[in-house]
């Protein structure tokens, strides 16, 4: 089952979610800031991502420019960040089988149909 990381009001999520729908595969939608990941299904999705935590976070967040930014952080600690500020998680995050896409550009989701 394909799955998307999505946030309706960000408008590259909603053109991920569109290149899914027009794909006419079944598809999961998780609205992350409503169903907050773990921090065990975060490691598992920059698993499947194949990248550092900190290559997920959203780094132009105020967020992370206040809290953040220019701190030396673990990957445990960037996980936690997103975890407990879900905003900063980089998206749409596509996941098929075991591996993910980010759909920046949208694109890229087409790698995983």
């Amino acid at each position: 089952m394909i799955r998307i990381y999505h946030n309706p009001r960000c408008r590259k999520s909603r053109e991920g979610l569109e290149v899914l729908e027009q794909s006419g595969q079944d598809f999961e939608i998780v609205k992350y800031l409503e169903e907050i990941p773990s921090k065990d299904e975060l490691k598992t999705l920059i698993g499947y991502l194949g990248m550092a935590p900190e290559e997920l976070v959203r780094k132009n967040e105020t967020i992370w420019k206040e809290k953040y930014k220019g701190r030396t952080l673990t990957d445990d600690e960037v996980i936690s960040a997103m975890v407990e500020n879900p905003k900063l998680i980089e998206r749409p995050i596509v996941v098929k089988d075991k591996k993910a896409v980010i759909g920046r550009p949208s694109e890229k989701i087409n790698t995983l149909l």
